[in-house]
């Protein structure tokens, strides 16, 4: 929680049209700051202005309006900010991040729980050899912060730089309420399972643990050993293959 006192007001300049791994950068950037704790966060998008190119855009100028300038703020603690700087930085790419020495008069006040303490961040390392299997089986009715709870895992693990997650809806099973839920339109259960897997190095789902912890309230959570055989990924901007007679993967 940010507290009255002496803090680092952070401004994140971005182009409108800017991705990420195929996402909004400035998407990706709430998302990280969102899961790993910071108080709050602002997008503001500007009407006109140039940047690096030395040309200007308007928001009058349709062909040019997915150019237009975003600014990412947000207010925290020097220590919080000095832990979020370097991914920030890898985030925001060839955009401009600026930060100000300011004093926080008045905290905002909080109407939830005490703010969840966030995991901290391990940097990236190539998965090899033995690793850890994570799975997460939830109910699909199950929710955080107003949003579906797979999809709250999900952008968590995206925004820690877990390495990948799928996420699978169960057709028949129970649970610890003993109620079976079989996958059909007119049965009274309203609630199938979700299953999460994830594979990543022990580490980093060690670290992201305890965020998965406070977030699934009611749901099992198992590690397993694993031995990777082979990881890799189709670059983002390569063609997608040609034949469609397979089955579409769905690992992120």
């Amino acid at each position: 929680m940010l507290n009255a006192g002496k803090a680092v007001k952070v401004s994140i300049y971005l182009s409108e049209g800017s991705t990420h791994h195929g996402v909004p950068t400035y998407s990706s950037i709430l998302d990280f700051l969102f899961y790993r704790g910071v108080s709050g966060a602002t997008v503001l998008k500007g009407i006109a202005g140039f940047g690096a190119d030395h040309h200007m855009h308007s928001a009058s100028i349709v062909e040019i309006s997915d150019h237009m300038p975003l600014i990412v703020e947000f207010i925290e603690s020097r220590e919080k900010v000095d832990e979020l700087l370097g991914k920030l930085e890898d985030l925001a790419g060839s955009g401009m991040i600026e930060m100000q020495e300011t004093t926080v008069a008045k905290p905002a006040q909080v109407s939830e729980k005490e703010k969840k303490k966030s995991a901290p961040l391990a940097a990236h390392l190539k998965i090899e050899g033995k690793a850890k299997l994570m799975r997460i089986y939830i109910g699909e009715s199950d929710r955080w912060k107003d949003k579906p709870l797979h999809k709250a895992l999900v952008e968590a693990m995206r925004a820690n730089d877990i390495a990948g997650v799928t996420v699978y809806r169960g057709i028949l099973g129970y649970g610890a309420h003993r109620r079976a839920h079989p996958d059909k339109a007119l049965s009274l259960s309203r609630d199938p399972s979700i299953m999460l897997s994830v594979v990543d190095t022990e580490e980093k789902l060690q670290s992201f643990l305890p965020l998965v912890e406070q977030m699934v309230e009611e749901g099992m959570v198992v590690l397993s050993d694993v031995d990777i055989i082979k990881y890799s990924h189709r670059a983002l901007d390569a063609d997608p293959p040609k034949s469609s007679t397979g089955p579409a993967s769905a690992q992120a």
